[in-house]
């Protein structure tokens, strides 16, 4: 049989092994060429308002060859041991360790390139559909064309080429070193297994979950008011960090076992078939891949994060363009909110008007104030805030000692809480004006340019708004003490009427908003953080997916010995494969569950920092990456029945 004979044999008889690496290779490929695509892409430097994407497309590319290096490298770690005992053969009939290299490089040429250009014609198909979503994400109005970006092509050539090479040198290397006995007894680090739970381990499982519930429970007290300066904030989220990342590594390393063996002990050693085919399994091998499943878990929790904040800040666009903007749009100029009437009027726009007097004043809210993180530049004694009269906010009435606090963000509710009832003052006037606070109500009546983006807007009775606009101090006031906001009776003109207003030049004054404006501009900034951090997510969860398929299909084919011996015994294919499906749901789904909760908790203690809705975009991104990973196992538990058939 001639060398040329060999290769094309070898390749049929691993294809089916080699199936996922070349999908997952062609997928990352794709990806890749589609992000340097962009990348080159003029449309995303485009001068009519479109975003400066491109140096984050770059730097998400490089990102990206970082994710995919590994991969392939872990993976052909796993090939290349699997293939030892082939290796260890073609020197006993007499090849030497540069013709064994010689195939196994034509081989891995002939699958990598093949994968290679398959993946970038599948980038190229598919770079236009990317444009699009990108656009549509980052709400720009811009045209995506297909184009062939033949830079793009020479940089995914070279990149996944000298991947290839270090590929090719681990390879080498590791032929070279091996002897044929030694290359007849590799086994991959999933095959140590370890007789007897030890003292040493049960501490260690203990430590493990003790770690990660402190680092929950420190997580969930961030921002409560228990951290009062900018250094025990510091510290508490470098203490949440190491707890999280070294627990999940003594959780695997420890805690999966003490578990597991606390459940057989309970069940005095008396297991059924589906519990020795999983409980054991697990016991025995997810120790020894506790690093691998820490660095999975950990990437896993930072990509669902991430993507999980930056789809709340998203998400939250709308709502918080109408809390900054509560109108369609806001003036504080009146000749300029005249001049925008006007041209409402000649285009026939119906809209509506609200006008509301707008005072600044200091206010002492030390009674009231709950927490105080140090550092902010805020004097709860003397605290400047927008005051209004309940005469023009619907359905708030006050009496002349009452006053409401209304329209607090959250974020600084979670720096400077505030209690729901207790005393203030209005102070920096010719007298103190004492008042009744009432508590904090959420409506923003009043646009951000009085507020400064977060304060909130006290609302008092006629006669006290009177007796403080003569009473204040003239040098706290702001340019404008008006608000003038236009809404429109048809949500059909909003566009017609934000080009008028972008006409005008109104969308470049820092004293008039558009809500629309203001909308699409966060969903411009934080659209583009979002497909980046998808796309790698998505990046992470193929790869990661795919090695913990490999990982199971080499332990598959360790076991099948005892498959063969449970048939002879006369359990069925059913009996096998339940157990089986049960094994694979511990082997995906504790990395998975783990993942979630690391990312849930670390999402629960700072998401009002991105927006203001919480639990839809969590789940929605929590749902689709476990309907994704989960495709895996159902992979896993597919191979794992073609090995229970072929056992007997």
């Amino acid at each position: 049989m001639s060398t040329n004979q060999l290769i094309v044999r070898n390749l049929k008889k691993n294809i089916k092994n080699y199936s996922l690496y070349a999908f997952a290779l062609i997928f990352t490929v794709a990806l890749y060429f589609a992000f340097v695509t962009l990348q080159y892409d003029p449309a995303m430097d485009a001068a009519k308002g479109s975003i400066k994407g491109g140096a984050a497309i770059k730097s998400a590319s490089i990102l990206l060859v970082a994710i995919v290096g590994v991969f392939l490298l872990y993976a052909n770690t796993i090939f290349i041991k699997r293939r030892s005992k082939e290796i260890g053969l073609f020197q006993l009939i007499g090849m030497t360790k540069q013709e064994i290299f010689r195939i196994l490089s034509m081989e891995n040429i002939i699958l990598y390139f093949s994968s290679l250009i398959v993946g970038i014609f599948i980038g190229f198909s598919f770079s236009k559909l990317i444009t699009m979503i990108l656009f549509k994400v980052t709400a720009v109005e811009s045209v995506a064309s297909l184009r062939f970006s033949t830079q793009a092509f020479i940089q995914t050539i070279i990149v996944f080429s000298a991947i290839y090479l270090v590929i090719m040198a681990m390879n080498f290397l590791f032929i070279k070193k091996q002897s044929i006995l030694s290359l007849f007894k590799v086994k991959s680090s999933s095959e140590g297994k370890v007789k007897k739970i030890s003292v040493v381990e049960i501490l260690i499982g203990v430590l493990g979950l003790i770690l990660i519930i402190s680092g929950y429970y420190v997580s969930s007290k961030l921002f409560d008011g228990d951290f009062t300066s900018m250094t025990a904030l510091f510290l508490a989220m470098v203490f949440i960090l190491g707890s999280v990342i070294i627990g999940t590594y003594l959780f695997y390393k420890g805690s999966v076992r003490f578990l597991a063996n606390v459940i057989r002990k309970k069940k005095q050693g008396y297991l059924n078939i589906h519990e020795v085919l999983s409980l054991s399994s697990i016991m025995f091998r997810m120790k020894s891949n506790a690093l691998l499943l820490t660095i999975i878990t950990t990437v896993s929790a930072l990509a669902i994060g991430l993507l999980s904040l930056s789809y709340i800040s998203y998400y939250s666009a709308d709502q918080q363009a109408i809390n900054s903007v509560p109108d369609d749009f806001s003036f504080t100029i009146e000749e300029d909110a005249e001049q925008f009437k006007q041209k409402l009027t000649e285009e026939n726009i119906e809209y509506q008007e609200t006008v509301i007097p707008v005072l600044q004043a200091n206010v002492n809210v030390k009674n009231i104030m709950n927490t105080k993180l140090e550092g902010l530049n805020t004097d709860p004694n003397s605290m400047q805030m927008p005051v209004v009269s309940d005469e023009h906010i619907d359905g708030i009435d006050v009496s002349a000692d009452e006053t409401i606090f209304t329209g607090y963000n959250d974020l600084l509710q979670k720096f400077m809480g505030l209690k729901d009832s207790g005393e203030i003052a209005f102070v920096g006037g010719k007298e103190v004006i004492n008042q009744h606070y009432l508590g904090l109500e959420k409506h923003y009546p009043i646009s951000w340019y009085f507020t400064s983006g977060g304060i909130p807007t006290a609302i008092v009775d006629e006669s006290t708004f009177q007796l403080l606009e003569k009473d204040l101090v003239q040098d706290i006031q702001k340019e404008s003490n008006l608000y003038i906001g236009i809404s429109l009776i048809n949500e059909d003109d909003i566009q017609a009427a934000n080009d008028i207003f972008k006409d005008l030049g109104f969308n470049e004054s820092s004293v008039h908003d558009s809500q629309l404006n203001m909308s699409n501009n966060q969903k411009n900034s934080m659209g583009l953080i979002m497909f980046i951090v998808g796309f790698l997510g998505l990046t992470f969860l193929i790869t990661s997916g795919c090695i913990l398929y490999f990982k199971q299909m080499d332990e598959s084919e360790d076991e099948k010995p005892n498959y063969t011996i449970l048939r002879k015994l006369g359990f069925t294919q059913t009996d096998l494969l339940k157990g089986i499906q049960v094994k694979q749901v511990y082997n995906f789904g504790i990395p998975l569950i783990i993942g979630l909760l690391h990312s849930y908790f670390a999402v629960q203690s700072g998401w009002f920092l991105f927006g203001t809705e919480v639990w839809t975009p969590m789940l929605i991104v929590m749902g689709l990456y476990t309907v994704l990973y989960s495709i895996f196992a159902v992979l896993s538990v597919m191979y794992d029945k073609n090995i229970i058939k072929s056992a007997l």
